[in-house]
């Protein structure tokens, strides 16, 4: 069965190129070892709620934006695997260290299983 991972994050928007870069990479890394999908979206029609929304959630600072990914797995086992692998690859080691361009602390991330499908 299908399965996800998303996350969110806030980038300072004049380290969007940067971290478009870091993506591709860190993308070509996830389907060399599996991933059957690595996707990256900038928030375009985003706005703030009264109680929760995308910008509330990474509390969206002044200069940010929001981008939104997932990357696409044919099992939750699947998952676990490559993720193990690219935890460990080297030509991420700077994620890991914190050398991002984003605030990994306002990052909202998890895995989801397939609900529907039309």
């Amino acid at each position: 069965m299908p399965y996800v991972d998303g996350f969110i994050v806030a980038v300072p928007k004049k380290k969007l190129k940067a971290y478009a870069q870091l993506s591709k990479k860190a993308g070509k890394v996830w389907r060399e070892y599996g991933a059957l999908d690595y996707r990256e979206w900038v928030a375009d029609d985003v706005k703030p709620g009264k109680l929760t929304s995308f910008p509330q959630s990474v509390k969206l600072k002044a200069g940010e934006t929001v981008v939104f990914a997932w990357i696409t797995y044919k099992s939750r086992a699947q998952r676990d695997r490559i993720n193990a692998k690219v935890m460990a690859d080297p030509r991420l080691a700077s994620m890991s260290m914190g050398d991002v361009p984003f605030d990994g602390k306002r990052m909202i991330y998890g895995g989801f299983a397939s609900l529907v499908k039309v």
